[in-house]
């Protein structure tokens, strides 16, 4: 037997595989993060690319606005918060005319005890902090997109500053090719409408992981980022261990796709064979805090696992499954065609999730190792259910027939396999 351990909330679990099943343990190439994470941080805000210095933006008395993740991403968005705060008052802007806004798009908005932990005592204690609401009833309209049509309504704050920054990381996305950037607007801190409309592109061939060129979700949230105003951005790359390699400053998409060029050289891994199980986990917490959060870690590594054959997500499912609106159509329809139809027709937010879930069910059974009560993970969402992960090993190697090979990829969030003939 061969043990091999997987992040499970903050926490891990090991899953007992037979030697000769083991194809092996993908993991994303290694790279060191940095030895001074701030010193990275303040080098990228001094030295950006394809823009004008901080200094030529900020002048004392302007408002300023920072969009920063929400607790539903692994960002180290306290390392970029306090310097970049400590670059502005070092620029002459005040603490009281800095907003951070948390970019909650369509999720809840950030509990008291999360900021803390986000942004550190320190920062919540002396820096106002708002949790965008997509519903809220002051959104401000500043353009419509000119390729897709899209109405783009945005947080008030955020459009009356005078100065308007972006914060996050740089990661793989499966139907906007990348987070980071331009997502910080749209679907961060956008109207439902707005988010709605830039989603219900998902059924798009070219809105996939690792592609930008020509794929429309990325395209619309470039343009609704320029309406948007933004003038400056601040994004990181990070490694499985959640440390920063590089940061990566300046214009709203140089500084970008220079981030996303790292990020898929570190994330990209080519197999040449697919397995009859694959074990994977998002990375524990926050990545796998719902099952909303933790099926990206499926869907990155669907190359992985041959037709037919067996998935076992290990992801602890804390807050359950997530959104109402993918529990809501997991239990309204029964199969894809009848998806498909109703996001043509009129897209929900949270419906897409149901979309991908069920088009992987056609390909894979699915175990799901969580917390999370039976009742939804098998009569809602159509998976099998285990509390222990070598007991959902057990099932899949009786699903999975005679002598069935295994994958383990431990940080499914940050893992892109591909598969090569």
């Amino acid at each position: 037997m061969v043990d091999v351990w997987l992040p499970y909330d903050r926490t891990e679990v090991c899953a007992r595989v037979p030697t000769r099943s083991l194809l092996g343990i993908i993991e994303p190439k290694g790279r060191p993060g940095v030895l001074d994470a701030k010193k990275e941080i303040l080098r990228a805000l001094r030295d950006p690319i394809g823009s004008r210095p901080l200094g030529d933006i900020v002048k004392p008395g302007n408002t300023v606005a920072v969009v920063v993740d929400d607790f539903t991403r692994p960002s180290p968005t306290h390392l970029m918060v306090s310097q970049l705060l400590e670059e502005l008052n070092r620029l002459g802007v005040k603490d009281e005319d800095i907003t951070v806004i948390f970019g909650c798009g369509t999720h809840r908005a950030v509990k008291t005890e999360e900021a803390t932990t986000l942004l550190g005592e320190e920062i919540v204690s002396r820096i106002r902090t708002i949790s965008h609401d997509c519903q809220a009833k002051d959104q401000v309209y500043v353009g419509t997109t000119s390729k897709h049509k899209t109405k783009v309504a945005i947080n008030r704050v955020f459009s009356e500053a005078d100065v308007h920054i972006l914060t996050g990381d740089i990661e793989m996305h499966y139907f906007a090719g990348y987070g980071g950037g331009r997502k910080s607007v749209l679907p961060a801190i956008s109207s439902a409408e707005t988010i709605r409309h830039n989603h219900g592109m998902l059924l798009h061939p070219k809105a996939r992981t690792n592609i930008l060129k020509e794929n429309p979700i990325h395209e619309d949230m470039v343009e609704a980022a320029k309406l948007a105003k933004v003038d400056f951005i601040l994004n990181v790359v990070t490694n499985s261990k959640g440390e920063i390699v590089k940061a990566f400053a300046g214009d709203l998409e140089e500084a970008f796709y220079e981030g996303v060029k790292l990020v898929e050289e570190m994330c990209k891994v080519l197999i040449d064979r697919r397995a009859d199980i694959v074990v994977v986990s998002p990375g524990g917490h926050p990545t796998d805090i719902d099952l909303y959060q933790a099926y990206k870690a499926i869907d990155n590594n669907l190359e992985s696992v041959k037709r037919g054959g067996v998935i076992v997500l290990v992801a602890e499912c804390g807050e359950g499954y997530g959104n109402q609106v993918f529990y809501e159509w997991m239990t309204k329809f029964n199969d894809l065609k009848s998806i498909e139809k109703e996001i043509r027709r009129r897209f929900v937010i949270g419906g897409h999730k149901a979309y991908y879930l069920l088009k992987v069910l056609q390909k894979a059974h699915i175990i799901l190792v969580s917390t999370m009560p039976d009742y939804y993970t098998t009569n809602v969402f159509k998976l099998r259910a285990a509390r222990a992960l070598n007991d959902a090993l057990q099932e899949a190697f009786k699903i999975a027939g005679k002598n069935p090979k295994v994958w383990v990829i431990p940080h499914g969030h940050m893992t892109l396999t591909e598969f090569k003939m």
